[in-house]
């Protein structure tokens, strides 16, 4: 597609608010969104750790007595479970990379004064909000949250009578993340709709970032798999209420029928994971085209293959949609079909290595600076690196079998998907905290604040691996009395511990961000010496983002040590450099 100067600026222009209400409450400035989904993101993700933190308590001391919270029953670890991982995977990893940064820079960087829709962008973070209200409500009403999983497999999800939390609160888990799903479709269009026609003069499709590239596919996966989510949501919720009977056969429930009949707890299964599996890669798209972005600013090179890392991103959105299977190898499906499964997944290993080589090529022969965001960023390669090379073990049914439900499973899934694109967003904030605040962050807290995190994860999730191996279950609530696990107590008290000096390095990362934001050093307008449009406008951007001015774009995103050149980088503003022949 062909760019324009965007003509129709006036029809998507809108005067900048004076009240507070206005300005930071009910904004229709994509900027104040952006940092609205951030802090929301923020908010969730030290809930989500506290949940994590009473698990691995409950782990290594069963019988422990907490103050305030008492002791933690085989249900209440489940209810932890199970909360833990769907507020970080909707809450923390599809809000923060997508609906924080994409929503900040994605117009800036594309060189637009504002989203296609502010006003359906506004909607958006306050129907997330909403849905992550309905969510932590689900603790204080009767019966507690629910213990189903994050995965909310039937017929446990889906018959009211099933276990505790299985009530109202599993009913207003199923609504809040219905509501969710909303709030990511109403995101998904306008992400697409102002990558596609918001454009300024000169930016065509192969000069955005891949940052801008990242967000675009993640947009396109989102409003393909969470509409499937929604409707599995609504499904659900009329098998529990309404008598409906399409996830629940013919079962009984404490020597009683339950009057369901004819429902496939497997369909469920389909449904999820259809949307589960291309989850993964809304929450770790962003993160790779983050990581693209700052290997090249701070190895003063190029990104090596442009057009390879936006065709690897394709690859990666169109087959994460045909690997679903693959978390379903124990559910007897016919083993040609686990087949083709497992090759499939085997196959979206191809782009993957594709980026992750030429993220090696880049920093190959550059002259790196290695500022805290770099630090993120070669992080974020070795978790993703790290993580994703226990994918094939698990891509295989014949070794998925033994490993399913091992803690092998989220040892992998927390280190590619987790950790790394949480990564990515520490990455993200650091680079872009002086151009959303004015003011730099404190890089030597930044770089404590790395290397706890990164030997913390390994520290973590290296010996879960290890665990699952020899067979540790995984959602046991309590195996310190199961005699062939005795021998992994010690390895369990290490990862806790571990845990402990990990989330409280975090907290590092906390004071590090709201002192900086008072104060920390002022900030240049351009303090990384980067290319793309976001440093070519004030700190912090007008509500316009360009002060009037429609920026017009002659060159590519990653234009450094260009020969020529006056300086080692050439925005993408300053006029055309001529190949000298």
């Amino acid at each position: 597609m062909g760019t324009h100067e965007f003509a129709a600026q006036e029809s998507h222009a809108h005067a900048a608010p004076q009240g507070f209400i206005r300005k930071w409450v009910f904004s229709l400035d994509h900027k104040v969104i952006g940092l609205q989904y951030y802090f929301l993101a923020l908010a969730a993700v030290f809930v989500g750790m506290f949940l994590s933190l009473l698990m691995r308590i409950h782990l290594i001391w069963p019988t422990v007595t907490l103050p305030l919270l008492g002791d933690i029953k085989p249900e209440t670890y489940l209810t932890l479970v199970t909360m833990h991982g769907t507020i970080m995977v909707f809450f923390v990893l599809t809000t923060a990379p997508q609906g924080g940064f994409g929503n900040y820079f994605l117009p800036i960087q594309i060189g637009a004064p504002d989203m296609a829709f502010p006003v359906l962008n506004m909607l958006s973070f306050w129907t997330t909000f909403l849905g992550f209200i309905v969510m932590i409500a689900a603790f204080f009403v009767a019966g507690g949250a629910p213990l189903h999983g994050w995965t909310g497999y039937a017929p446990l999800s889906a018959v009211q009578s099933s276990g505790p939390g299985e009530g109202l609160g599993a009913d207003l888990w199923i609504i809040s993340i219905a509501i969710f799903c909303i709030g990511a479709l109403m995101g998904a269009l306008n992400f697409i709709t102002t990558t596609l026609d918001m454009r300024a003069k000169g930016m065509t499709m192969m000069r955005m970032p891949l940052t801008c590239w990242a967000w675009f596919v993640t947009a396109i996966l989102g409003l393909l798999a969470f509409g499937v989510l929604l409707s599995g949501g609504i499904l659900l919720l009329m098998d529990r209420n309404l008598g409906t009977s399409f996830f629940v056969p013919l079962i009984t429930m404490n020597g009683q029928l339950t009057g369901h009949r004819g429902g496939s707890p497997l369909l469920w299964q389909h449904l999820f994971w259809f949307f589960g599996h291309p989850e993964v890669y809304i929450a770790i798209l962003p993160a790779m085209g983050m990581c693209s972005q700052l290997l090249s600013v701070f190895s003063r090179k190029p990104i090596f293959g442009y057009k390879a890392m936006v065709y690897a991103i394709m690859a990666i959105g169109f087959l994460g949609f045909m690997v679903w299977g693959h978390h379903m190898f124990m559910s007897g499906m016919s083993p040609y079909t686990a087949f083709a499964f497992s090759i499939m997944t085997m196959g979206i290993g191809v782009p993957s290595a594709i980026k992750t080589f030429n993220w090696l090529g880049t920093l190959w022969g550059g002259r790196i600076r290695f500022t805290s965001p770099m630090l993120f960023a070669i992080g974020f390669v070795s978790l993703f690196v790290t993580g994703g090379i226990s994918g094939p073990f698990l891509a295989q049914p014949v070794l998925d079998i033994q490993l399913h439900d091992t803690a092998f499973v989220p040892a992998h899934f927390h280190l590619i998907m987790g950790v790394a694109s949480i990564f990515g967003i520490f990455a993200a904030t650091y680079y872009w905290f002086p151009k959303m605040f004015g003011r730099m962050m404190n890089e030597s807290l930044a770089r404590w604040h790395f290397f706890i995190s990164l030997i913390g994860t390994y520290a973590i999730f290296m010996p879960m691996h290890y665990a699952g191996m020899a067979g540790q279950p995984r959602r046991y609530s309590q195996f310190t009395e199961v005699h062939y696990l005795t021998s992994l107590v010690p390895l369990n008290k290490f990862i806790t511990f571990a845990a402990f000096v990990t989330i409280a390095g975090q907290l590092v990362f906390v004071v590090n961000l709201f002192w900086s934001m008072f104060k920390g050093k002022k900030a240049s307008d351009n303090p990384w010496e980067a290319t793309t449009l976001e440093w070519t406008t004030a700190t912090p951007p007008p509500h316009d983002n360009f002060g009037g001015h429609t920026p017009v774009v002659h060159n590519g995103p990653y234009e450094y040590s260009v020969p020529g050149a006056s300086r080692d980088y050439v925005m993408q503003t300053d006029p055309e450099i001529k190949p000298a022949h």
